[in-house]
């Protein structure tokens, strides 16, 4: 019997477990059931919450955005008038000329102004004064060779009056002798005239050169001709002398008997003389006549 009731009481037991793991299932089964039930639910509640959360969000954004595009447009306005009246004023102050920008390069352009002036005058009086001197070098040379003409034109009228002193002087010895053989003449005539003639008319005696040409070709004495030694005349201002040419501002070897060789410049050449140039700056001249004779002598220096 008790054995019995133990294997009783143990399938009691077991069927007692069997029971209670049913019983446990179907709850957990029904819980199960509640909670997918529930989760199905949560889920179509939580859809349609997302969907309105992101309308929302999505309202949310796009009224952001046009808030910040409204302020953008708003401050890039506010800049734009800024930076607009920042210009106007610069323009301001450069028609004012109180700019800074404008400044700095006006007075660089002054200071570069008033060095260019300042050289530009510097070179104007350098200018004037060249133009000074020179001016003052060409009077200087000027009255130079005034002056040296005119000692030239003194010395070539000298000598040409000299000459003409030296002729007339000659002329006037040939006229004394020519006198005293026309008076010897004369008195021969006297002599051998008949003295129961009538007496004539005595002729005139005129003084002067012209008592040559009344002679006759018999009265007049031959004059003996001197033979030259030396070829020399002067021809258009030019000197000839033994085959060679000379011209003015020629230096020449002057050679005289008895004495040094000189040197001279020819400063002029007239029809019967040479006038020249010593290297002391004394003038002297020769006549073509006493090159002819051989008394100088000349040669290209």
């Amino acid at each position: 019997m008790p054995v019995h009731s133990r294997g009783d009481k143990k399938e009691t037991n077991h069927h007692d477990e069997m029971e209670v793991d049913y019983a446990e299932n179907e709850g957990s089964s029904s819980e199960d059931e509640d909670t997918e039930s529930s989760s199905v639910s949560e889920d179509g509640d939580s859809s349609e919450m997302d969907d309105e959360d992101c309308e929302r969000r999505r309202m949310e954004c796009l009224d952001e955005m046009s808030n910040l595009e409204k302020q953008f447009t708003d401050l890039k306005d506010q800049l734009y008038k800024e930076r607009l009246s920042q210009v106007d004023a610069k323009l301001q102050e450069v028609i004012a000329g109180k700019a800074p920008e404008y400044l700095e390069p006006l007075a660089t352009l002054q200071e570069n102004m008033q060095i260019r002036t300042k050289v530009a005058g510097i070179y104007r009086e350098l200018c004037l004064e060249s133009v000074k001197n020179k001016y003052e070098c060409e009077i200087q040379a000027s009255r130079q060779h005034c002056e040296s003409e005119k000692l030239l034109l003194y010395d070539t009228v000298q000598s040409e009056l000299e000459e003409k002193i030296r002729r007339l002087e000659e002329d006037r010895h040939s006229i004394d002798i020519t006198s005293e053989l026309w008076n010897d003449e004369l008195q021969s005539r006297k002599k051998r005239k008949d003295p129961f003639s009538p007496d004539k008319k005595k002729p005139v005696v005129v003084s002067g050169p012209y008592i040559v040409y009344m002679l006759q070709d018999l009265d007049i004495p031959p004059v003996k001709l001197e033979k030259h030694l030396h070829s020399a005349r002067s021809e258009e201002g030019r000197l000839y002398y033994d085959g060679e040419w000379y011209i003015r501002g020629q230096t020449i070897c002057i050679d005289k008997k008895d004495e040094c060789p000189t040197s001279a410049v020819i400063t002029t050449i007239n029809h019967d003389e040479v006038w020249f140039k010593r290297p002391d700056g004394s003038k002297s001249k020769l006549y073509i006549s006493q090159l002819q004779k051989g008394k100088y002598s000349i040669k290209h220096s």
